[in-house]
């Protein structure tokens, strides 16, 4: 693996994260933030408005965290055309069944690996360290999606091309893998509740993360420190919806 090829890779990498990010932020942001419909206003999480300058702060710490999140992502890239990682693109190769499994596996590691490095951040000395740049929203708008100082954006830039070296996916599958954790980052951070009673009351509420349930993590920091699922939440007990 030459430096070259891994400097290029990172620099296109880099565009492609902050595309992304300012892409699914923005529209959401857009959406909630700026055209405020009233009929959505009933859905807004906290009454109080973020500053200006708390939204270009969140803005800022994210595109310092794509440029973390590229150089793991960079190295993965490249080590797969090395033939290094267990990323492949032929679909028969482990079958269907398998490559929708994956999906989840990814996720469920993801998660699992999300839930105790959060939780171990809140940990008070840790917290001033790692973890409080993320808390000065304390109530985030989607541009917060990736606000993390640099140690923190570290530990969770290296999980996912981590387990491409141990975990066979599929190329497509890991490109869902990694828009659903813009997607679910972003959503879970809008300020607004965009699922509806029906939803919040039926199977995707009760298990998966939405802005109600990680909302309640910036107003009440010893609780609902997951990513996508609350099971490992309900699991330890510190699952909370108010």
């Amino acid at each position: 693996m030459s430096i070259e090829a891994l400097s290029v890779t990172s620099v296109g990498l880099y565009v492609i994260i902050l595309f992304r990010y300012f892409l699914i932020a923005g529209f959401f942001y857009w959406f909630f933030w700026m055209r405020r419909r009233p009929q959505w206003e009933t859905r807004k999480l906290q009454d109080t408005t973020p500053s200006k300058k708390l939204i270009w702060s969140e803005i800022r710490w994210s595109v310092i965290t794509s440029f973390f999140f590229a150089i793991p992502g960079a190295i993965m890239i490249e080590s797969w055309k090395l033939g290094g990682t267990k990323i492949y693109t032929d679909y028969a190769k482990y079958g269907w069944i398998y490559l929708f499994l994956s999906i989840f596996i990814y996720m469920f590691l993801h998660d699992t690996y999300f839930y105790w490095t959060h939780r171990l951040m809140h940990r008070p000395k840790i917290f001033r360290i790692f973890h409080q740049v993320h808390h000065e929203s304390q109530n985030p708008t989607p541009w917060a999606a990736f606000s993390f100082h640099p140690y923190e954006a570290i530990i969770e830039a290296l999980i996912l091309p981590l387990l491409t070296f141990f975990v066979p996916i599929h190329i497509g599958a890991l490109i869902f893998v990694l828009t659903a954790m813009t997607i679910f980052g972003v959503t879970n951070h809008t300020g607004y509740e965009i699922f509806s009673a029906k939803w919040m009351q039926g199977l995707w509420g009760k298990q998966m993360i939405t802005a109600t349930h990680h909302n309640q993590h910036h107003k009440n920091y010893f609780c609902n420190f997951g990513l996508y699922f609350r099971f490992w939440d309900k699991f330890m007990q510190t699952d909370k919806m108010t």
